[in-house]
C-alpha cells in the first residue's frame, strides 16, 4: 500500500476529519507506520460514531453489526468486502488483531442506551476493549510488543479521555461514571496513573517499530493528573491542556521514542 491508493487517501482524510487527536498521532510516525495506522484508526471512527448518529436503537445495532461482521471476516481470512476502510484494513491486521477490534465493536453496544454501567468490572471492561483494544491491535500490527504493557498504557490514555468526555456523556443522558463522588473519581484517576507508571516501566519490552501506537496515550498523564488532583474538574469540563503545550508534548514524545 501506498498514499497513491484512493483507499488509503480516504482513510486519511476520515481520520482527520473526524478523529484530529489520532490524526496528529498517525502524522507523527514515520510514514510506513501511517499506512498501519490510518486504516486502523479509520475503522475507530466508524465504530465509535456509529452508536451515535441516529435515535434509532435498532439502525445503531445493525451499524455496528455490519462492522463486527466486517472484523469477523478478516479475522478468519480470505476473501473480505470491498470497503475503503475494511480492504486496507484487511491488509494489515491479523486474526489477533481483526479480535480485538470486534471486541471493540461489541463494547460500543453501550453508547447505544441510557443504561448505567452494571459495576466496576464492566466500567473496566468498557474501557479496556474501546480504547485499550485499539492501541494493542495498532501496536501488534507494527511490531512486536508486550501486550500487557499495551493494555496499560491504553487503559490509562482511554480512561483520560473518558474523563475528558464525562460532560458531554451527561448532556447527551448518559450515565457516564458509576460513582461521581469526588474521592471515587480521584481513585479512578490515581488507578489510570498507576498502569501508565506500569506501562512506562516495561517501555523497553515494547519494539521501537510498535512505539508509534502508543503516542495514543499522550496526554493521559497530564489529564490524570488533573483528575486526581482537582476531581471537581471532570464535572466542570475543565480537564483539557493547551493545545499548543499537548502538541509540543506530543513530537518531544515522537523524536525520542519515550512514550
Amino acid at each position: 500500500m501506498s498514499f497513491d491508493d484512493p483507499d488509503m487517501i480516504a482513510c486519511a482524510e476520515l481520520v482527520q476529519r473526524a478523529d484530529p487527536d489520532r490524526f496528529r498521532v498517525a502524522m507523527a510516525a514515520p510514514v510506513p507506520a501511517r499506512l498501519v495506522l490510518f486504516p486502523i484508526f479509520a475503522a475507530n471512527v466508524e465504530v465509535s460514531r456509529a452508536p451515535w448518529v441516529t435515535q434509532e436503537h435498532l439502525i445503531a445495532e445493525m451499524r455496528l453489526q455490519w462492522w463486527k461482521d466486517a472484523f469477523e471476516q478478516i479475522a478468519a481470512g480470505g476473501n473480505v468486502r470491498r470497503h475503503e476502510v475494511v480492504s486496507p484494513l484487511a491488509r494489515v491486521l491479523d486474526a489477533r488483531g481483526a479480535q480485538l477490534m470486534l471486541e471493540l465493536a461489541e463494547v460500543r453496544s453501550w453508547d447505544i442506551y441510557r443504561d448505567p454501567f452494571e459495576d466496576a468490572a464492566h466500567f473496566e471492561r468498557y474501557i479496556t476493549a474501546s480504547s485499550a483494544h485499539l492501541m494493542l491491535a495498532a501496536a501488534r500490527a507494527l511490531g512486536d510488543v508486550d501486550e500487557q504493557a499495551v493494555l496499560d498504557m491504553g487503559y490509562a490514555a482511554g480512561l483520560a479521555n473518558y474523563l475528558v468526555a464525562v460532560p458531554a456523556l451527561e448532556k447527551a443522558k448518559r450515565v457516564p461514571l458509576l460513582d461521581g463522588r469526588p474521592e471515587a473519581v480521584q481513585a479512578l484517576a490515581q488507578d489510570g496513573l498507576a498502569r501508565l507508571k506500569r506501562a512506562r516501566a516495561a517501555r523497553g519490552q515494547v519494539g521501537r517499530a510498535a512505539a508509534p501506537a502508543m503516542l495514543l496515550g499522550w496526554k493521559a498523564e497530564a489529564i490524570l493528573k488533573r483528575a486526581a488532583a482537582q476531581p471537581g474538574r471532570v464535572a466542570a469540563g475543565a480537564l483539557a491542556g493547551s493545545g499548543f503545550a499537548e502538541n509540543a508534548g506530543l513530537m518531544l514524545r515522537a523524536l525520542t521514542g519515550r512514550w
